[in-house]
């Protein structure tokens, strides 16, 4: 069945309709990654954005139960060059059009992803709606639209819960964290609590815990910096906290960090940071639009990682205020693990 991807700024893609056949508007994405689409598809930072993705053609590896980011994925629709008719024999693992069907999410392939990739390298943000038709109501609709804002508060957990390990004991605030951050602390012999993103001061005291994590998510630190200000008043400092993705966005703002605006969001696994002591190169993956103009930090940090991109700030680490933020993830999921250091780097400080 013919479907169009319908822009609000009146252009339109068609191609061949895959996964459930629904009407969705979201904010369009380039994923550069190569593999790892179904961890890309489930990865909660994702809600409420149609993934175009630069790989000519996905879904041959199929979908499997470990590489789940989220279980309910939030994504509004999927967008490829082409997609895999058939995966291996293995009972175990399902096919990606299947898969769409099953969680009600849009499709379209056959699509000229690279002429799209081209168009949202020259634009900020695009809204844009997976339909049945192209005509001028359609767009109207578009137009009419107004997509959500604070989307943690929509895939955040609703009430905490246990990740239970013998270990420390840390407090992960909940944003839109991925499955593979419990995992990494889970192999650390963390005892995990994970939290809601509007929880309080005393929800925390009730833990004691050793550390804190802020958890990547989706939207800007603006939408939720005011629920963890008086979180971050009452720890920083007090216990060591680690913020990944949007998490590092919040400490930043809360630091008075200057955020700049990446001229296009990166949105994939393949993104080089220097850690400026050492030199060491990391590949890594990230989901992020803004990182941190280096001369607006006025405090003293230990460590400095520099994307290679830009040249602006993409973590830091700070022992004096046992602080830790890094706009990538270090889990990788998908991506390489080269900079899961940072999760032992964080045990460290917790000692």
């Amino acid at each position: 069945m013919k479907r169009f991807l319908i822009l609000e700024d009146g252009s339109s893609f068609s191609g061949e309709g895959i996964g459930a056949n629904i009407i969705s508007t979201g904010e369009l994405a380039i994923q550069t990654g190569n593999y790892g689409y179904q961890e890309a598809l489930t990865d909660p930072t994702n809600a409420g954005k149609i993934l175009v993705f630069t790989t000519p053609m996905i879904g041959n590896s199929g979908i499997n139960a470990i590489d789940y980011e989220s279980i309910d994925p939030t994504i509004k629709g999927l967008i490829v060059s082409d997609i895999a008719r058939s995966i291996s024999n293995n009972p175990a693992f399902q096919d990606l059009k299947t898969f769409l069907e099953e969680k009600n999410i849009p499709g379209i392939c056959n699509v000229d992803t690279r002429a799209l990739v081209h168009k949202l390298v020259q634009e900020n943000t695009i809204k844009a709606s997976i339909m049945d038709t192209d005509d001028e109501h359609a767009f109207d609709q578009i137009r009419a639209l107004v997509l959500p804002k604070n989307r943690s508060s929509l895939v955040s957990t609703k009430n905490a819960y246990a990740a239970p390990n013998v270990g420390k004991t840390v407090a992960v605030i909940d944003l839109g964290l991925k499955h593979s951050l419990l995992r990494e602390l889970s192999l650390r012999k963390v005892n995990v609590t994970v939290l809601p993103y509007n929880t309080t001061v005393s929800d925390i005291e009730n833990i004691r815990p050793d550390a804190i994590v802020i958890s990547n998510g989706p939207g800007k630190p603006e939408e939720v910096v005011a629920k963890l200000k008086p979180i971050l008043d009452t720890f920083y400092r007090k216990y060591p906290i680690l913020g990944i993705g949007l998490g590092f966005l919040v400490l930043s703002f809360y630091l008075d960090y200057e955020l700049v605006p990446l001229p296009q969001m990166f949105n994939g696994i393949n993104f080089p940071v220097i850690e400026q002591n050492s030199n060491i190169l990391w590949q890594t993956a990230m989901n992020i639009d803004q990182l941190v103009l280096p001369d607006s930090v006025k405090t003293h940090l230990d460590r400095e990682y520099y994307d290679l991109h830009t040249e602006l700030l993409a973590g830091y680490c700070n022992k004096k205020d046992q602080v830790i933020a890094t706009a990538f993830n270090p889990e990788g999921a998908p991506g390489s693990f080269d900079a899961n250091v940072i999760f032992d780097a964080f045990l460290d400080m917790m000692e």
